[in-house]
């Protein structure tokens, strides 16, 4: 973290924290996936959070003050999502969040992410994620092209 940011805790989602995860998720996708087109309305992602990934996934985010700046959703062995508010990039919150999910599932990880989106697969890679499937994306509702990376210890 860079003097003079808010302290930044990493917590379990509460309900209460749904709509602002989605907001995170919404703001990142747009910013980062610019030419990515969503199959899913701003108000079918934010019931998504409210009713699926909140109560139902384990959900993280990483609050500074009031405020949420990331997210990060685990399925057993799947990191499902991780995104951080595009102002919140670059202070090592994504780092915090990815040695967490390690320390959740010290057997290994998976997650997908999509081709077009190299910075994400440079994160990853430099926290020791190697590529081990590329697809066409027929298999996700984008419809774009992606890759899976595994991380085994």
């Amino acid at each position: 973290m860079r003097s003079g940011d808010r302290a930044v805790v990493l917590r379990r989602a509460l309900p209460r924290d749904a709509g602002a995860a989605a907001d995170v998720w919404l703001r990142s996708f747009a910013a980062a996936l610019p030419a990515v087109v969503r199959p899913r309305s701003d108000a079918e992602v934010h019931a998504y959070f409210r009713h699926v990934l909140v109560p139902l996934r384990e959900t993280w985010v990483a609050a500074a003050g009031g405020d949420v700046v990331g997210v990060m959703v685990l399925e057993g062995e799947e990191l499902a999502q991780l995104y951080l508010a595009p102002e919140w990039r670059g202070r090592g919150i994504g780092d915090r969040f990815v040695a967490l999910a390690k320390e959740r599932s010290p057997a290994g990880l998976s997650l997908w992410t999509f081709q077009v989106n190299g910075p994400a697969h440079r994160f990853y890679e430099r926290h020791g994620f190697t590529a081990v499937q590329w697809t066409d994306g027929s298999g996700n509702e984008e419809r774009e092209p992606d890759v899976r990376y595994a991380w085994r210890p």
